[in-house]
């Protein structure tokens, strides 16, 4: 008769020491990213874990609060590239470039050098007095920086959105922002001749309809 309580303690010591091995890879990689012994000692307490979850549902049906399921360590190897020696397994090791433009009309231009004033002062120590913001230009870029540096920053009443457009290239290298001056307004953008355009996306501005128009047009 298999002693079903001495399998069960068993499968619980490996994964107290799993879990022992995984914190010291831990403490070991010290914060490096995609470390290959983090990520074995990971599978191991998985593992281990799930091991101890089945045994203990087997003996009396009851279960353990981790939900994991088991992972074939080769397999895991292969999909990440983990263990010694191993190659990567994506064919195309290529970096992605996403390239967007988005076009805007200046209703008004006293009021969004306003509106780049007030982000400015909220953005300055109150013992400070904020440089005033000097043309268009400089007042978007000022939203930008209040904002979180994206576009949707400049998602306010005083721009009115026109036509965008957005490309994805696959590209041999990432951009090298040193190798360019801060007035080149081109090297940035400019593709390079071994890019691959994979896609581009054209953008136009929402346009909102009248309650009439948009009733007549949506009969039921």
């Amino acid at each position: 008769m298999t002693d079903q309580h001495g399998e069960l303690d068993a499968a619980l010591e490996r994964v107290i020491e799993a879990a022992r091995h995984h914190l010291a890879a831990v403490r070991a990689a010290q914060g490096r990213v995609d470390d290959d012994d983090v990520w074995q000692a990971y599978v191991a307490l998985n593992n281990a874990s799930f091991a101890y979850d089945e045994r203990l549902l087997d003996a009396f049906g009851e279960v353990t609060p981790w939900d994991v399921d088991s992972i074939d360590p080769d397999e895991a190897d292969e999909r990440f590239g983990g263990g010694e020696g191993a190659e990567a397994s994506d064919p195309h090791p290529r970096v992605i470039s996403v390239r967007q433009r988005r076009d805007y009309r200046v209703p008004s231009v006293s009021a969004l050098l306003r509106a780049a004033e007030a982000a400015r002062r909220e953005g300055t120590p109150e013992d400070d007095e904020p440089a005033p913001v000097e043309g268009v230009g400089e007042a978007v870029l000022e939203l930008l920086q209040s904002g979180d540096g994206s576009l949707g920053a400049l998602d306010v009443p005083e721009l009115e959105p026109l036509d965008g457009v957005v490309m994805v290239s696959e590209v041999g290298t990432p951009v090298d922002l040193e190798s360019f001056e801060d007035d080149d307004a081109v090297g940035p953008f400019q593709p390079a001749v071994d890019d691959r355009l994979v896609g581009r996306l054209d953008e136009h501005p929402f346009l909102e309809l009248d309650d009439d128009h948009d009733h007549a047009g949506h009969q039921h």
